[in-house]
């Protein structure tokens, strides 16, 4: 495809080939390495590097973490990658001190299961992926400072991540404060008495567990007893976030159950308000931002009390808690409805159904407990999509307990019903079917009545027995609204919202209050491959925390490092981790400043998460054995400044699949660092960039199976494998879908400079685009005219002159100049090349000698895109150094601008006259000089203007 013959590589032995770039590219990647190009100094001296850098500017470019995959990269993995580079080469080129390197996001589920398929253990297997694309990525000429990289999976690191856990662990977040503070000064509060316990005793009275059982309610890192996600299929538990909105598992696609476990969880929910609110100081896409605050799910309204009542009459001492964002319709609840887990529900069933109970409520069994046992286990094995489905049929079952309206006194009855559920609000609604459409099917379904408390504004009348569906506004007037001591009546709906919500206070049955969708993070995972907690439990099953000086817990050594799978649809199962079976690692005596003792381990690892939510930091200081990082490399690379009120990382780069997981997690890790004094910047992300996806076409034979994308032919707009025509569909690329074509590929037939160009060239970074390998070679010749431009092809001599160019090519130069400059800036790397071709097509028209100026400012800034072939060009202009920290051209603001344009002038919508004028001519200028032109004169003949349009510079158009 380079279209090079024997014939013409001996006619012109020093061609730009792919054997010559291939070389070229070796030495130059070489020579960065011996010579530290890209080893951006901290300026404290934490990190050396290039002292001469450290009085620049900084600026701190990041990728986002790659996993090391067994089957390398294609060439869709580095278009990220690349877009950094080129921007990290350009800021270094306009007198920045660039960070720029690339880790390892190297524990988690594959490797994992590669292990448990050969035997092969995960570190020797990642460690050797690692290897393989470390060599992928130094051939595409990457200007990573290597110093600065590491891999999750390295002690040296995983030791600050459990380091970490433990900083979290040992903080509870105070709301007077809005911070977190350490767990010691809110026991030392329970100590002196400043705060209660829960029952009332007195601290000192309160034994061991039952102090830890308190502080643990405070803790930010904790373990509960949790609804989870259970997998059987992958033998572990996972987060919302990693499971579908069709209720499987995100990797795998098995089904996932709710199921009842102790867990470690992380207290993100106390952080809810300000991981929205700070999304106002960051730079990031609007759609990133809305799914962050979709996620969070911030609303506000009221918390209300219903006493439960009991068929005896009596009131018992159990009260269901609703969170509502329509208080104002209280008076319309006519019936409760819990989630089928909620926690209340054991407590509050009878033993026989209350007389008079409505025999569709009862799902035809004898009594209350066989019917809530019965729906429960139906409901168990449904997912939360399943579960809120519009469509379906509505169902539930009494209880045979009641509740008391609080503010009408009435009693409701109280079901369990699957499509409530505990993942928002308290788990529990109070249900006003008039005004809600699902409370509205389930009422119809149970025959439950029905109150109308919002006046209907479309002519339905005020009885709901009437109406095919409910009726909800928030505009209409409330009615039937009245009771002792209040009346909402009249009040439109924002007024009785916050009636009501004063009356339910001064009662102390509600409050105002705010609600997230946001759930607390389950930390645990029943793996191997992860890192280990610093957690070990005492014979009574108290956790204690590992100090620093015993950090890092290291991994051990395991013959079989699978967890327990069940049948991937028996929810009827628990978890079985594999540290558990090494029993020499988990049972260990230690002296926690009380003697020795035997202790217990957590066999639970941390989620693959883990580590990816502070390697920012550590990017900073990355061989630092005391401090996570040192304040002032934190203060220098991160922190505030003018424009980054939150400070961060000024560009991450990476896909916009992280919204809701690494991103959220990043934050929230990040912020705790910020609260208890670790860091100065308390977002870790200034600027998100979300690069699109490079695609290419998928191949399948009629079983639907795909077919090796490089074997099909085309023929007539139709494709053939192996003489049987085949189906054609743009998607992913991957190993899988036999479509993958690997960067070595592209690098041995064109070079790594053609590839990055193509890759950049291919459209904005930010869309997602098909890859075309018969496209290649157009950026492959643009490299070739460019090296016949400087170099000769027969004698391999420099071909520049010193002339001065003379004004077109200047005015040429200095708009690619001031446009390449712009473009770079704000990664719009496709038009950048565009107008780099632009200028070098116009100097191979030329036919003249290149002017060495022009020919170093050419070079100069394709440096970013092709920075092999620039360095070489470079250095045979005879400069002696690399251009990496050159400077790169600066554009003169008089030669960007035409010297002249052409104006055309229209009388009654035909061109008369074309003027030549400058560029910045006034509107009335304009119309003055298209007015004197002898051609219009002569065209309007006297007639009398009524109006002249003018479009300065370009157009004239005179109504006569």
């Amino acid at each position: 495809m380079s279209e090079t013959t024997p014939a013409a590589e001996t006619a012109a032995p020093h061609r730009y080939t792919a054997e010559l770039a291939a070389e070229i590219e070796r030495r130059w990647q070489d020579h960065w390495d011996a010579h530290g190009t890209f080893a951006a100094p901290n300026p404290s001296g934490e990190l050396d590097g290039q002292p001469e850098l450290a009085g620049r500017p900084k600026k701190y470019v990041m990728d986002m973490f790659p996993y090391p995959s067994g089957a390398g990269l294609h060439v869709g993995h580095p278009l990220g990658y690349i877009a950094t580079d080129v921007y990290a080469r350009h800021q270094r080129m306009t007198g920045h001190n660039v960070l720029h390197t690339l880790g390892f996001d190297a524990f988690g589920l594959p490797a994992e299961q590669y292990a448990v398929q050969t035997g092969t253990h995960p570190r020797v297997s990642t460690e050797a992926n690692i290897v393989t694309m470390r060599q992928q990525l130094r051939r595409l000429g990457l200007g990573h400072d290597r110093r600065r990289s590491f891999a999750t999976i390295d002690p040296a690191y995983y030791r600050w991540t459990q380091w970490i856990f433990l900083q979290i662990y040992n903080s509870w977040y105070d709301e007077a404060a809005d911070r977190a503070r350490p767990i010691a000064e809110l026991e030392a509060q329970f100590a002196d008495g400043t705060r209660p316990t829960p029952d009332g005793r007195p601290w000192a009275e309160l034994t061991g567990p039952e102090r830890a059982e308190v502080l643990g309610g405070h803790r930010l890192a904790y373990a509960a007893e949790s609804r989870v996600n259970w997998c059987p299929g992958l033998g572990t538990v996972l987060a919302n976030e990693e499971v579908t909105a069709e209720g499987r598992s995100e990797r795998g696609n098995f089904p996932v159950f709710k199921s009842s476990l102790r867990q470690w969880m992380m207290r993100i929910t106390a952080y809810a308000d300000r991981l929205l609110t700070d999304l106002d100081d960051l730079d990031w896409p609007e759609a990133i931002k809305l799914q962050q605050r979709n996620w969070i799910g911030r609303s506000e309204g009221a918390r209300i009390d219903f006493p439960v009542h009991e068929a005896s009459g009596a009131h018992a001492e159990h009260a269901v808690t609703v969170f509502t964002t329509r208080q104002d319709t209280l008076f319309g609840a006519t019936y409760m409805v819990l989630a089928p887990e909620h926690e209340l529900v054991g407590s509050i069933v009878p033993a026989a159904w209350p007389e008079g109970t409505h025999p569709v409520w009862t799902g035809g069994h004898a009594t209350p407990t066989e019917a809530v046992a019965a729906y429960r286990k139906q409901a168990a094995v449904k997912s939360d999509v399943e579960r809120q489905a519009e469509a379906k049929d509505k169902t539930g079952v009494f209880t045979g307990a009641f509740a008391v309206n609080p503010v009408s006194g009435e009693p409701v009855p109280v079901f369990i019903a699957d499509y409530v559920l505990m993942g928002y609000g308290t788990g529990a609604i109070m249900a006003v079917p008039a005004h809600d459409s699902r409370d509205f099917a389930f009422a119809r379904a149970f025959e439950l009545p029905m109150r109308c408390v919002v006046e209907p504004s479309d002519g339905r009348g005020t009885d709901p027995a009437e109406w095919d569906d409910a009726f909800s506004s928030y505009e209409a007037k409330i009615v039937n609204s009245a009771g002792e001591g209040i009346s909402l009546d009249g009040l439109t709906v924002t007024e009785a919202k916050a009636a009501i919500t004063s009356w339910l206070a001064e009662r102390g049955v509600g409050e105002g209050t705010v609600n997230f969708r946001l759930r607390d993070w389950l930390f645990s995972r029943q793996r191997y491959w992860g890192e280990p907690f610093p957690i070990v439990y005492d014979e009574q099953g108290t956790a204690h925390a590992l100090p620093e000086s015993m950090l890092p817990v290291e991994l051990p050594e395991v013959d079989d490092y699978s967890p327990r799978t069940f049948d991937p649809d028996d929810a009827d199962t628990s978890p079985e981790t594999p540290l558990s079976r090494n029993e020499d690692w988990v049972t260990v005596d230690l002296d926690l400043g009380d003697g020795v003792r035997s202790y217990r381990r957590e066999t639970n690892t941390m989620p693959n998460w883990a580590g990816s939510c502070w390697y920012e930091l550590r990017y900073l200081d990355p061989h630092n054995a005391g401090q996570l990082v040192s304040p002032e490399a934190e203060a220098y690379w991160m922190g505030p400044r003018d424009g980054q009120p939150a400070g961060g990382v000024d560009l991450y780069v990476g896909g916009a699949e992280h919204a809701v997981l690494h991103l959220l997690y990043a934050r929230f890790w990040h912020k705790v660092l910020f609260d208890l004094g670790h860091i100065s910047s308390f977002e870790p992300f200034h600027r998100l960039f979300n690069q699109g996806m490079i695609q290419a076409f998928v191949y399948r034979d009629a079983r639907g199976i795909a077919v090796p994308a490089a074997e099909v032919e085309e023929r007539d707009g139709r494709y053939y494998y192996q003489g049987e025509e085949v189906s054609r569909l743009l998607g992913k690329m991957g190993k899988s879908l036999k479509n993958a074509v690997t960067p070595d590929e592209i690098c041995a037939e064109f070079g790594a400079d053609t590839l990055r160009l193509y890759e950049m060239a291919m459209g904005p970074l930010d869309v997602s685009r098909p890859w075309d390998t018969r496209a290649v070679v157009g950026q492959y010749r643009l490299l070739q005219r460019l090296w016949r431009n400087v170099v000769d092809e027969t004698t391999g001599q420099v071909t520049v002159d010193d002339t001065e160019p003379d004004e077109e090519t200047l005015r040429a130069l200095h708009k690619a100049i001031d446009g390449v400059s712009g473009d770079m800036a704000g990664l719009r790397f496709n038009t950048a090349i565009a107008k780099i071709t632009e200028l070098n097509n116009h100097l191979t028209k030329s036919g003249r000698p290149v002017p060495r100026s022009v020919a170093e400012s050419l070079v100069l800034m394709i440096a970013p895109l092709a920075p092999h072939v620039a360095e070489e060009l470079w250095a045979r202009l005879g400069h002696t150094s690399s251009l990496a920290h050159a400077d790169f051209p600066v554009a003169d603001p008089a030669l960007v601008q035409d010297e002249a344009v052409v104006c055309v002038v229209q009388v009654k919508g035909k061109v008369k006259a074309r003027l030549e004028v400058p560029p910045a001519i006034s509107d009335a200028e304009l119309e003055a000089a298209a007015l004197a032109d002898p051609s219009v004169v002569a065209a309007l003949g006297g007639a009398t203007v009524r109006k002249v349009i003018v479009r300065a510079p370009k157009l004239v158009n005179i109504v006569i």
